[in-house]
């Protein structure tokens, strides 16, 4: 059976993506053990709230290192909502720029939008070349976020993206062995059932 270890970090949201995920059949460990991490099928970093209190979690359970040594090994991760942000290079709050783990270059910054927080169901366009997101191209997803990635990706990397009041996002982005959501596959009924479905066949 495929395992999924989900990283225990002190995140919020661990065990609504834990129940999603164990609901496509994989075998789900929720874990800060770096071993269990590293030797898993699967890598799931979920992530609420700020990103500098998301990037002390991580690093206080190896995190970063996890997190490449996967990727560098071509081991599947998947990164949701903050968890998402921090594998960008940083993330700027209240003034204040804080590291991130850096797999993908670009800034997470407020969203130049007068709703604040993006919160609700949204539509995203998908770049062609990513099997995994075609499938699920013309779904809406929910999200929740005020902060964002505006910035181009690398040579090699699929973006989706979605617009909030004439502010448009990376929603999503698939580069080698990672895969990261600005929205919650596990709050976005069948369309993220369907997408975790895919990722877990993946493995």
């Amino acid at each position: 059976m495929t395992q999924v270890a989900v990283l225990d970090y002190g995140s919020g949201n661990l065990h609504s993506a834990t129940r999603a995920l164990a609901a496509t059949g994989a075998e789900v460990v929720l874990t800060a053990d770096p071993a269990v991490a590293l030797a898993a099928d699967g890598l799931v970093v979920p992530g609420v709230g700020a990103f500098a209190a998301c990037m002390a979690g991580l690093a206080a359970v190896d995190g970063p290192r996890i997190i490449a040594e996967r990727l560098a090994a071509g081991r599947p991760v998947l990164g949701i909502c903050v968890g998402h942000q921090v594998m960008f290079s940083a993330g700027v709050e209240h003034g204040t720029e804080t590291a991130g783990v850096g797999v993908l270059p670009g800034v997470v910054e407020k969203l130049h939008a007068e709703r604040l927080p993006h919160m609700g169901w949204n539509t995203v366009q998908v770049e062609p070349g990513s099997a995994l997101f075609e499938a699920v191209a013309d779904e809406r997803f929910y999200f929740v976020h005020s902060y964002a990635v505006r910035g181009g990706l690398p040579e090699g990397a699929h973006g989706v993206w979605a617009e909030h009041d004439g502010d448009r996002f990376l929603a999503a982005v698939e580069y080698g062995a990672l895969v990261s959501t600005q929205f919650h596959p596990e709050k976005s009924g069948e369309a993220g059932a369907r997408f975790l479905r895919a990722w877990v066949a993946s493995l």
